[in-house]
């Protein structure tokens, strides 16, 4: 099973959106907030593409990634669901270790709140991710879908009204 990055984002938000995302079922195409963010990407850092490049190993894409200083760049909406981001880029560290890249690092970026947070992989993140390997694998082989979380961060979610029709 390839694991990407979406897949350990959403184990840190919730286990039943990653059970959906993982097996076919999106509404990420119809959902203002993903549109929002698709556009923040091309948009906020257009010098960007030309000095950075798109790498793609392992099952994962890292669409910004400085070669030269071992740097990813990770551009995110808000840091409301910062602990996922984060999680999501310490397994794109851990992935390009891997595979032979000595000491990369990471920077998340807010370019709405003009914010920046360092990201480095240490010992207790590189012990962390293959646990978070196997559960998510558990997760997304179940044949029933996990139950809806509830938490307030669900009103924002693009599987919002597929988790609540019948309320």
């Amino acid at each position: 099973m390839h694991i990407t990055g979406k897949h350990i984002n959403y184990y840190h938000i919730c286990h039943r959106k990653l059970w959906l995302f993982h097996n076919g079922i999106s509404f990420q195409h119809t959902h203002a907030n993903v549109a929002d963010g698709t556009l923040l990407h091309q948009t906020a850092y257009p010098q960007r593409a030309a000095r950075f490049r798109e790498v793609q190993i392992a099952g994962i894409k890292i669409d910004f990634y400085d070669p030269q200083d071992r740097v990813i760049h990770e551009i995110k909406r808000s840091d409301k669901l910062e602990h996922a981001s984060v999680a999501q880029l310490h397994y794109y560290l851990y992935v390009l270790e891997r595979h032979g890249i000595e000491g990369p690092t990471g920077v998340l970026e807010y370019p709405k709140s003009r914010q920046t947070h360092a990201v480095t992989l240490t010992d207790v993140e590189r012990a962390a991710i293959p646990e978070w390997e196997s559960a998510i694998e558990l997760i997304v082989t179940k044949p029933e879908c996990p139950p809806v979380i509830n938490k307030p961060l669900c009103r924002q979610c693009s599987y919002y009204e597929f988790c609540y029709v019948g309320e």
